[in-house]
């Protein structure tokens, strides 16, 4: 596999061409447009054979998915921040209906005040949409993904749509090297979708009608059981990627973390800014380790439970704010999932990052430390929100 300097949204366009993809309806918004744009090029220039739907909005394009996919087409799109939230009621549509279709969102943050920097007010905006949702930490990770987003989707026991996150500018206009992989590896692991509900003008059907509520909370089970037992053909699906390409995926990644007495948790890019000051704190003694959550839906609950069940503290960096509530929307699913367990660490909790605010190592290592004061404290607050001017 050759290794190349790319922009990640340019392996992004790249990816979704080696899966063979039939279908492309998308919108263009910062900091998505380059995907997009590549994928256009693509079809123009007839590198690939793909119908490219250019629409009005991204209510529309994610309404043409539906149609496309609805007949058995392998399709793509992507969007980012506000994009994704014109989409909403629409998403809810493609989980429900069960169709495979594949998105990238270049996370960024949620208007207003109008920002086109990254941090994940849109991803957790859409949790509840009924998505399996995949987080990144480069590009090699972005560009592996899409191609396990197709299969996942289109795995039988699944027939749900995936989104994979990668942050807005701190990836998607970030060159970095990348290994792609071949058309034929690809292939291979990849075969052409059987679509086990396609519309055929021979059988007419009526989709996505009128429920009545005594059907409708067991359609809704059916869906959430669905969407909960995905999480084991994730893992078999990033196995098998590992068996053939040689680099592995976990639900949850831990670092460092076998003697921690503390754990810092995060999501993204910035994961690998956090390791750097898992290091530096290492080397001045503190035995820290970091935690990765890759898999964020479905939750891995039994995963996270295995990475943190030594530590005494767990600090929680959320880069979006549940405004009103419980701080940090990552923070609270956190909390949910140790709730029962004798023994847990103290799991306190940080609002960072929002709006593409920097966070150095150092800043970091600052997390770090009052994150150890207020462990344990009585009447502390429900989290703090980091870097705040006062």
């Amino acid at each position: 596999m050759p290794r190349v300097g790319i922009e990640v949204s340019n392996a992004v366009a790249i990816a979704a061409k080696l899966a063979n993809i039939d279908v492309v309806a998308a919108y263009p918004i910062t900091p998505q447009t380059h995907i997009v744009e590549d994928l256009a090029s693509l079809v123009a220039n007839g590198e690939l054979d793909a119908s490219y739907i250019p629409v009005e909005s991204e209510h529309s394009a994610m309404s043409a998915c539906l149609g496309a996919a609805a007949t058995g087409a392998r399709t793509f799109t992507a969007t980012a921040s506000q994009g994704l939230a014109l989409m909403n009621e629409v998403l809810f549509v493609a989980s429900s209906m069960r169709f495979p279709i594949v998105m990238a969102v270049a996370n960024r943050a949620l208007s207003a005040p109008i920002s086109i920097w990254s941090d994940h007010s849109d991803a957790m905006s859409v949790r509840d949409t009924g998505w399996i949702q995949i987080f990144a930490v480069n590009g090699q990770e972005v560009f592996d993904n899409i191609i396990c987003a197709f299969r996942i989707a289109e795995d039988h026991r699944v027939l749900l749509p995936v989104m994979v996150h990668l942050d807005g500018f701190y990836l998607s206009h970030m060159i970095e090297p990348i290994e792609i992989a071949e058309p034929a590896e690809v292939d291979k692991f990849l075969p052409s979708p059987v679509y086990p509900l396609s519309l055929d003008p021979a059988k007419p059907v009526t989709m996505g009608g009128f429920g009545l509520p005594n059907i409708f909370t067991e359609f809704k089970k059916a869906h959430d059981v669905a969407l909960t037992g995905a999480k084991v053909v994730v893992e078999q699906c990033w196995q098998e990627f590992g068996d053939v390409f040689g680099r592995y995926y976990s639900p949850i990644e831990g670092y460092r973390c076998e003697d921690a007495r503390v754990i810092m948790l995060i999501m993204g890019s910035l994961s690998e800014t956090l390791r750097s000051a898992v290091d530096a704190l290492r080397g001045k003694g503190e035995k820290v380790g970091l935690a990765t959550l890759r898999l964020w839906r479905p939750f891995p609950f039994a995963e996270l439970r295995k990475v943190v069940k030594k530590a005494q503290i767990l600090i929680v960096v959320d880069r979006a704010l549940a405004t009103g509530g419980p701080g940090g929307p990552v923070a609270s699913e956190v909390k949910s999932a140790l709730y029962h367990l004798a023994q847990k660490p103290d799991v306190v909790s940080f609002v960072a990052g929002l709006g593409g605010r920097d966070i150095s190592p150092s800043g970091f290592e600052e997390m770090f430390h009052r994150g150890v004061e207020l462990a344990g404290k009585r009447g502390k607050a429900e989290y703090e929100m980091f870097g705040v001017r006062g």
